[in-house]
């Protein structure tokens, strides 16, 4: 089924876009005190000629014949641009497929050990995103598409501001991890190009009515006292009944990426097939009873920030997560409290120390506190945080129990006096490394009140379910006329490094 899409939808990736380096450890030699590639101290757009507005597409993101950053060491076995797979007469390398990897692993947040079989079915995953990419490539240098570096900034750009990121942090979690910047501007100008591909080709078949509006915004009012979600979704198609046993198990696959740690947004950009992909996975707001019944009947029993198994609809296999939850219109809501929870005002802590010696160099410390601050930004509850820490080695947690803030140090008591139950604090440095102090009690669920959806925001989403609908098809259509052969038969130890 269509699924609707945001009635006001952003470039802007969600917070949870870029994450630490995987696991490994942190503390030197360590992959996250690698030296950070070249770039400004402080947070910078990413910019690029004015005369740029106009370069022809996709150069930009078929351009991966460059060296990786860093540059691998000569003689590795990984190192051969040998061809994996060909699509129309194109290629994809295995250089093409390994940047991917090493992208969505330094993007996704994945903390846990892969093993061998998880290695290889990303890599399939990833490849089988690449083959779709250079289908939706190859139709938008037909129509003569252009996408400017400059749009590609634009997003790139909004994804740091969403995540309070500089470039220099990003190139130094990219370089961690072995990827390069390349990737990730191949990864968004693809996606640019077939939004506008979709746009030409169906977008004056698209008709949306005053009555259309009309009718829809009754509908909204007449379900105004009912909740409302913000729900993300990864959607893989199946295009034939042959199809369905292998998607359902690479379903399971993402479910287990997103268990492992993964952020829904990263991989919903990465893996689904659905046109909400460019905006992360998502939906926009969705009312009770406004999906097919088998997806809403599971949305229905999730908390905020759950994710349902593989549900089994029209066109193949979704994999739901709520964002945000709105109560019925009108719905009086309470505000979270701050402060001490505990009992006798204490608070429930738990400490993670990176041990590092203060006077290492500044590169490595700022590598680390990169790390440290992603970990903070994605704190979901110590159960999780001391997960964390049994994969990064050289790290040391201690769940300190109930204290007094007037018992802790001065920089801890002004980062814990405003906060709510399960925050965590700004890391900062200490005579025995960089430290992350976190509070144990359960975040308490923030909730709205739900609020009209203005003509324009309805025009919009109407808008955008229709040719949702349309672009499932278009790829469908175009994949099925195209020729693929993959070659890529390599052992799963050698496929994720």
């Amino acid at each position: 089924m269509p699924a609707p899409a945001p009635a006001a939808q952003s470039d802007a990736p969600t917070t949870d876009d870029v994450a630490a380096p995987t696991a490994g450890d942190p503390v030197a030699p360590a992959p996250v005190a690698t030296a950070p590639a070249a770039a400004p101290a402080a947070a910078a757009p990413v910019s690029a000629p004015a005369a740029a507005d106009t370069a022809p597409v996709i150069q930009e993101a078929k351009n991966n014949d460059a060296p990786a950053t860093p540059a691998e060491p000569e003689g590795n076995p990984d190192d051969s641009n040998s061809i994996v797979a060909t699509v129309n007469d194109e290629s994809i390398s295995d250089y093409e497929v390994r940047q991917r990897v090493a992208l969505y692993l330094a993007t996704s947040g994945i903390t846990q050990q892969l093993t061998p079989e998880q290695k290889k079915r990303i890599r399939e995953q990833i490849l089988e995103s690449l083959e779709s990419e250079k289908i939706q490539l190859q139709e938008a240098v037909k129509k003569k598409i252009t996408v400017s570096p400059v749009e590609v900034d634009k997003r790139i750009n909004a994804m740091m501001a969403e995540n309070k990121f500089t470039i220099q942090a990003l190139r130094q979690t990219l370089t961690a991890a072995g990827a390069s910047e390349e990737a990730l501007r191949s990864q968004i100008t693809a996606s640019i190009a077939w939004m506008k591909a979709v746009q030409d080709q169906y977008g004056d078949r698209v008709n949306v009515t005053p009555e259309m509006v009309t009718a829809e915004l009754q509908r909204h009012a007449e379900g105004a006292n009912k909740p409302h979600y913000r729900v993300m979704e990864i959607f893989l198609p199946v295009d034939n009944p042959e199809q369905d046993a292998k998607v359902k198990k690479d379903a399971e696959e993402i479910l287990k990426q997103l268990h492992q740690g993964a952020p829904f947004s990263m991989v919903a950009r990465q893996f689904s097939q659905h046109p909400t992909a460019a905006t992360n996975g998502d939906m926009g707001w969705i009312n009770d009873g406004q999906l097919a019944p088998e997806l809403n009947s599971a949305l229905a029993k999730m908390e905020v920030g759950g994710m349902s198994e593989p549900i089994r609809s029209a066109g193949g296999y979704y994999i739901l997560g709520l964002r945000e939850r709105q109560e019925p219109l009108g719905t009086k809501i309470e505000t979270a409290p701050t402060g001490v929870t505990g009992p006798a005002g204490t608070l429930p802590l738990a400490r993670l120390l990176f041990p590092v010696n203060p006077k290492s160099p500044k590169a490595e410390l700022d590598n680390i506190m990169a790390v440290v601050v992603q970990l903070q930004q994605r704190f979901n509850g110590c159960v999780q945080l001391e997960e964390v820490h049994k994969q990064m080695k050289g790290t040391v947690w201690m769940n300190l129990g109930n204290v007094k803030l007037d018992e802790l140090s001065p920089q801890i008591q002004k980062a814990m006096e405003n906060s709510r139950s399960g925050d965590a604090a700004a890391p900062f440095m200490s005579e025995a490394g960089i430290e992350l102090i976190v509070r144990c009690d359960k975040r308490p669920e923030i909730k709205t009140a739900y609020v009209m959806p203005t003509r324009q925001q309805i025009e919009d989403q109407l808008f955008q379910t229709q040719i949702s609908a349309l672009a499932r098809r278009y790829l469908r259509d175009l994949k099925r006329a195209s020729n693929i052969q993959v070659r890529d038969d390599r052992k799963p130890d050698a496929l994720i490094r």
